[in-house]
């Protein structure tokens, strides 16, 4: 192996003679290489400046910088991340299936089934259900005097009249467990997806059920006909109509010969899967609760009501041009308040046995903070988190 030589300086290299820019490029590359390949690695190493720490420190502030933060930064994540509050109302649309050439046209096949054959014949069918309920309840009403018969046929009428609604929709709805009967201090609740849940359990059993007053239509049969089975309505908004709820509800549970009273605890519409906090007011009444599970196979359709998006009109065409509605309704063992339970540790108990019972998540939610905006109150409470944490940092390196 040849030694390399340290290369000399003569006169002519300390006073180069001037040349054109591209020979001075030429030279400089030739010049860069040599130097690369003749200068010793140790000597650079050497050079090299060593690493100061302050810039380990610095790195070490900045990450307890933001470690004294960190639970509030997390917070925030998480609600960016896994906002489990905003999927509960989110409706999932199914894959579709209709991805190629030979699956297409059988698609195109279905949609002229759907919504030229069987649509118009459900509606007939609805139609006609209507017409035999409107004939036939206003005169037992009005001009039927023995009120125990009388009450007999308006409930039996209300019967049909929901049975023409899921008849409608092609429902195939499977009930497991004994069906309810009418008994003295007994509460049945169920987790909500949509209005068509009562129409489920209403067609099977004449339930009082405790709902929000809606316009239009079901505003006419909440007015004029489900009274007639006890159902009461109210403005979840006016605080003198559910102090009137409350005063009903002690009422009907204690009346031996009421129907059965049914309540969404949830006080909204899910998405069947997730179920929000139930409210207490059923779980403090001091009766036995029954709890019902309903879960929909969304291999069809999608039975969830985003009454944001459509009205409930709508959502009942978009279950009348699907295929069919498929359901399980399971009526649970009834369940009576522990001791030393609270009413809200009592209602927490039933909630997991009705999401257990269909499999689906409970989530720490009240379902009324889908109708409302944050409270000042909060968002004032969480900047001063934010700003405590910042302040107590800046404060500590002063």
């Amino acid at each position: 192996m040849h030694k390399l030589e340290k290369p000399t300086m003569t006169e002519s290299d300390a006073f180069p003679a001037p040349t054109s820019p591209e020979k001075e490029v030429q030279d400089y590359g030739h010049t860069c290489s040599e130097t690369i390949l003749c200068r010793d690695p140790l000597e650079d190493l050497e050079a090299y400046p060593p690493a100061e720490p302050i810039i380990a420190e610095e790195t070490k502030l900045l990450l307890s910088n933001l470690l004294d933060i960190s639970p509030v930064l997390t917070e925030v994540a998480s609600a960016i991340i896994d906002d489990s509050f905003t999927r509960c109302f989110k409706s999932n649309p199914p894959e579709r299936w209709n991805w190629n050439l030979y699956l297409f046209p059988l698609w195109c096949l279905g949609v002229v089934v759907r919504y030229g054959i069987l649509f118009p014949v459900r509606v007939l069918l609805l139609t006609a259900g209507w017409v035999v309920f409107l004939t036939c309840f206003f005169p037992v009403h009005y001009c039927m005097q023995d009120h125990k018969l009388r009450r007999k046929l308006e409930r039996d009428l209300v019967v049909f009249l929901f049975g023409s609604f899921v008849a409608s929709w092609t429902a195939v709805i499977k009930y497991h467990g004994p069906r309810p009967s009418p008994r003295q201090k007994q509460v049945f609740v169920a987790n909500h997806t949509s209005m068509i849940d009562f129409y489920i359990l209403e067609q099977s059993t004449a339930f009082a059920c405790i709902m929000q007053k809606y316009p239009g239509w079901v505003g006419w049969l909440q007015t004029y006909a489900l009274p007639s089975v006890g159902c009461i309505s109210f403005n979840r908004t006016e605080a003198k109509d559910r102090h009137y709820v409350a005063k009903r509800l002690r009422e009907h549970v204690e009346d031996p010969e009421s129907n059965p009273l049914l309540i969404f605890p949830e006080g909204t519409c899910v998405n069947n899967e997730y179920v929000v906090m139930f409210k207490k007011g059923a779980f403090e009444l001091g009766c036995t609760v029954c709890p019902i599970a309903i879960k929909y196979n969304k291999i069809f359709v999608d039975a969830f009501w985003n009454s944001r998006k459509q009205s409930i009109t709508q959502h009942l065409i978009r279950l009348m041009t699907s295929w069919a509605v498929v359901c399980d309704v399971w009526y649970m063992e009834p369940q009576n308040i522990l001791p030393g339970e609270t009413s809200i540790e009592f209602a927490e108990r039933v909630r997991k046995l009705i999401a257990d019972r269909v499999g689906i998540k409970m989530v720490p939610w009240d379902g009324y903070l889908k109708y409302q905006r944050p409270s000042p109150k909060l968002k004032e409470k969480k900047q001063q988190e934010l700003a405590n944490a910042v302040f107590n940092k800046l404060e500590g390196k002063l």
